[in-house]
C-alpha cells in the first residue's frame, strides 16, 4: 500500500526541520512505502531551497513549487491532482496536524470511509479571540453552505483512493475544499483530537485571511447572500408602503403625524444602502463568473523535484522542465537516499535516517 501525504507550504523554512522529523517515522511504521508531497506556495524565506535540497537527498518526497503564490485551495488541489498513494492524506506542515493521528485514521478507512476527519476537541496556544472567531467561522460555513460541513474540522483528512478521483473532478477557480468534500456526501469518520500549538513560526491564517477564505466559501458554494439581498429588498418595500400610507393619513389630518426632514433622509439612505450592497454582491458574482469563463489554470507550476513526468491535468500549466546536468547528477547520485534530519522536540527518539531504504531515483526536474 502506498500513502501520499500531501503538504502545502508558504514561507515554513522555520517549520522543516520539525515536520521531516517527526513524519517520516510514523509512515515507515503504518506503509509499505509512501510518499511526501510538498506543495510551495510561492514561498520566499528559503522554504524552496530547503525542499529541493530534501527531494535530491530522498526521492520520497516530491517537490511541487508554484510561480507565485496562487493560495493553499490551489497547493491542496495540485497535490491531490499528482498524488499516486491508494490512501491520500491532507495536512499542514506546523504539525498543529499531529503525524500521530495518521494509524487512528487509516484504522478507519479500512472499516470502509472514503473520507476520515480529524476534529478539533481543543485549541492549544491560541487566543480567546482566535476561539471565537474560528467557531464562528464553522457556524457560518454550516447555515450559509452546507450543514454537513462538521464543526471544528479542517483540512487535516485522509482520503480513499475513491474519493480523490472524486474530487479531482471539481476544477472551479474560486474552491473551498472543506465545501466540496461536504457536497459530494462521501462516508465520513470524524476522529477527535486535542490540537497543539505551532512547533514553530507563525500562523499564516489571520483574522482577515480566514475572513477573506469565508467570503470566497460562501461565494463559490452559496447563493444565500443573493437572497438575503431579496428579504432585504422585501421587507423594505413593505417599511415603505407602510410609511407612505402614514404620510398620505397624516396630509388628511386623520392621524397626528409629523413628517421630518430627518427621517426621510435616512430612510432615504437606508434605501440607497440597501441598493448599493445589492448591487455590489451581484457584481461579485457576475466577476467570478467573468474569471471562470476565462478557464485561467488553477495554478501554474514552475519547478518539481522527483514527479516522474509532466502529467496534463486540466486548468493546470506546467512550465518548460529541463533535466539535470551530467555534474548534478552525480551530485544526486551519490547524496544519501535520505536525508539525516535533527530529531523533533516532539519526537527526540526519531530518525529518520533509519528507515527503510528508498525505491529507485526519479530523475530530478527543474524549470528552465
Amino acid at each position: 500500500m502506498l500513502i501520499s501525504v500531501v503538504i502545502p507550504v508558504f514561507n515554513e523554512c522555520e517549520v522543516m526541520p520539525h515536520l521531516f522529523a517527526a513524519l517520516p517515522p510514523v509512515l515507515d511504521s503504518i506503509a509499505d512505502s509512501y510518499e511526501i508531497i510538498m506543495v510551495d506556495d510561492g514561498s520566499s524565506d528559503g522554504t524552496r531551497e530547503w525542499l529541493r535540497d530534501a527531494a535530491v537527498r530522498d526521492s520520497r518526497i516530491k517537490l511541487i513549487s508554484f510561480s507565485r503564490n496562487f493560495g493553499q485551495q490551489a497547493a491542496m488541489t495540485a497535490g491531490l491532482d499528482y498524488a499516486r498513494g491508494d490512501v491520500v492524506v491532507v495536512m499542514d506542515c506546523d504539525l498543529q496536524d499531529p503525524p500521530e493521528m495518521l494509524e487512528k485514521m487509516l484504522e478507519k478507512l479500512h472499516q470502509g470511509y472514503d473520507v476520515v476527519s480529524c476534529q478539533r476537541a481543543t485549541r492549544a496556544g491560541e487566543t480567546f479571540f482566535k476561539k471565537t472567531t474560528a467557531t464562528a467561522f464553522y457556524q457560518l460555513m454550516r447555515r450559509a453552505i452546507d450543514k454537513r460541513i462538521p464543526p471544528e474540522v479542517g483540512d487535516f483528512r485522509m482520503y480513499s483512493r475513491t474519493a480523490v478521483q472524486a474530487i479531482r473532478s471539481f476544477r472551479e477557480q474560486h474552491r473551498f475544499m472543506r465545501g466540496l468534500v461536504a457536497w459530494l456526501g462521501l462516508k465520513e469518520a470524524l476522529i477527535p483530537f486535542d490540537r497543539p500549538p505551532r512547533v514553530a513560526g507563525e500562523t499564516k491564517y489571520p483574522v482577515s485571511k480566514l475572513i477573506r477564505l469565508a467570503w470566497t466559501a460562501i461565494s463559490s458554494s452559496s447563493a444565500v447572500p443573493l437572497k438575503l439581498c431579496s428579504y432585504a429588498g422585501t421587507g423594505m418595500l413593505m417599511l415603505g408602503v407602510a410609511l407612505s400610507t402614514l404620510a398620505a393619513l397624516a396630509s388628511l389630518s386623520l392621524i397626528p403625524f409629523a413628517s421630518s426632514g430627518l427621517f426621510w433622509a435616512g430612510l432615504q439612505l437606508c434605501l440607497s444602502g440597501i441598493n448599493l450592497c445589492a448591487v455590489g454582491l451581484l457584481g461579485d458574482y457576475v466577476g467570478r463568473i467573468y474569471e471562470e469563463s476565462k478557464h485561467r489554470p488553477l495554478y501554474i507550476v514552475g519547478e518539481t523535484e522527483n514527479i516522474p513526468a509532466v502529467q496534463h491535468k486540466d486548468r493546470a500549466v506546467w512550465l518548460q522542465q529541463r533535466t539535470l546536468s551530467p555534474a548534478e547528477q552525480i551530485t544526486a547520485k551519490d547524496s544519501p537516499s535520505t536525508i539525516p534530519f535533527p530529531a523533533s522536540p516532539r519526537q527526540p527518539n526519531a530518525d529518520p535516517a533509519a528507515s527503510a531504504p528508498s525505491p529507485e531515483r526519479v530523475s530530478v526536474r527543474r524549470a528552465a
